[in-house]
């Protein structure tokens, strides 16, 4: 108990014992959200959505699921229902954080304390919330839920391609960098390889998604969008080797502009999964309220193989917020994750000292915003609280779980937005001569 209501490194000191105090906390909270995760992908799993109508006022005797009377079988709901109060839980939870961390500087602060420390309290918190939520009145709950999702996970998308765009550059500078010491060519072809394996993988996609996503006759909707994204893909490749563009960035070239092209059209992959047209979307499920949550097609479909990618790239760019700081100054003063000099200070002194332990890092000032983070961390639980409902909801007569046009736009647009946000970084040095942006 000493342990769990103390600070954070005691609770990894023995496994590791090099770690910063800073970074157990941020995992610590992100252990937090995966274990919400895990909860709310056990409710959705078929079996165990069959038996959620068991708990007392969760569908028999509550009087109403989603607006439903409960002489209709609730079944094809619970699971969706289940997610959202989850998710509903996670982002009350980090949002109650984010609000008391508001403006800490330093470890100094008594509030720094309760970020770091109490974690058997922190616990029976999130579990409270999450009680608590699963006795919200149904009405338009998940209706208006769905709105704040929508925005939230829109909001992450966008934090996932400054991670993904500031781990491109990261990436070639490296293999650049690595190549021009070392004097071998092995660097510049492990490059070479890995941009083929890149743009080969999105150009087989784009064809099965024409293949799949499209028809001869109608679908008018998939080809634009798919045409768009390859269009817009092939802009960005063609700038990033222009003349201008290397001589203001020389590390800038095809192995970033491959990975970008690859994340947009999985994005775009994911937007065509939700169109709301059988005939154009072979993965479209529709799940009304008189369904059986035993029909083998909606035990084989409910899942689909876009929310397990979307679920795999979510965990990665958690675990990317949570334990590193980019190696660019303008991607951390975005991201609020600037080290800070006592950081450095604090681990030279344990290692001169021999002493193999955790340590706090942040006496003269925080290393990462921590507002900030727990924001981030909101926007995650939106996230995959989006995903892992496939971005469904309700209808207006609250009889069946359709997917809307909102969710395709929402992903589209946040694909327009990465594009162009690294269309950005390839000519600001261009267009603003005066900055530095070295």
């Amino acid at each position: 108990v000493s342990c769990l209501c103390g600070s954070a490194p005691c609770l990894l000191c023995g496994c590791c014992p090099s770690a910063k105090n800073s970074t157990i906390s941020r995992l610590l909270f992100t252990f937090f959200l995966f274990l919400g995760t895990l909860v709310s992908i056990i409710m959705i799993i078929p079996g165990v959505e069959k038996e959620l109508h068991k708990l007392p006022g969760f569908c028999e005797g509550s009087g109403s699921v989603l607006g439903v009377q409960t002489h209709i079988n609730c079944g094809s709901f619970l699971g969706h229902k289940a997610v959202y109060r989850m998710g509903f839980a996670m982002a009350a939870f980090f949002f109650l954080f984010a609000a008391i961390m508001v403006c800490v500087r330093s470890s100094k602060d008594p509030r720094a304390a309760v970020q770091n420390g109490f974690w058997f309290f922190k616990f029976l918190v999130l579990v409270g919330i999450t009680v608590g939520a699963f006795y919200i009145p149904d009405g338009a709950f998940t209706s208006v839920w769905f709105y704040f999702g929508v925005v939230g996970s829109f909001l992450f998308i966008l934090i996932q391609l400054v991670l993904l765009i500031d781990f491109a550059h990261s990436w070639s500078q490296l293999w650049l960098r690595n190549a021009g010491e070392s004097n071998t060519k092995g660097w510049y072809a492990a490059l070479c390889i890995v941009t083929f394996i890149f743009y080969a993988t999105s150009i087989a996609a784009i064809v099965l998604l024409y293949v799949y996503y499209t028809k001869p006759e109608g679908c008018t909707e998939g080809k634009v969008l798919i045409s768009i994204n390859l269009i817009l893909c092939l802009i960005v490749s063609a700038v990033s080797i222009l003349p201008k563009v290397q001589d203001a960035q020389p590390h800038s070239g095809l192995l970033q502009a491959s990975l970008i092209t690859l994340y947009t059209i999985y994005v775009t992959w994911s937007a065509l999964a939700n169109v709301p047209t059988q005939r154009c979307n072979p993965t479209l499920l529709v799940r009304n309220s008189t369904s059986s949550v035993s029909d083998p097609q909606l035990l084989t479909t409910w899942w689909d193989a876009p929310s397990i990618a979307g679920l795999i790239i979510f965990i990665l760019c958690t675990l990317f917020i949570s334990v590193r700081s980019s190696d660019h100054p303008q991607v951390n003063k975005l991201m609020l994750t600037e080290e800070s000099a006592a950081g450095a200070g604090g681990e030279a002194a344990a290692v001169e000292s021999g002493l193999h332990r955790a340590y706090d890092n942040e006496q003269d000032g925080v290393s990462y915003n921590y507002s900030f983070f727990h924001l981030c961390l909101l926007l995650a639980a939106l996230y995959i609280m989006m995903t892992l409902t496939n971005w469904y909801r309700p209808d207006e007569r609250l009889q069946a779980l359709t997917s809307p046009w909102t969710a395709v736009w929402v992903k589209i647009c946040s694909s327009w937005a990465g594009i162009l946000l690294y269309l950005w970084t390839l000519v600001a040095p261009l267009v603003l001569r005066d900055r530095d942006f070295s």
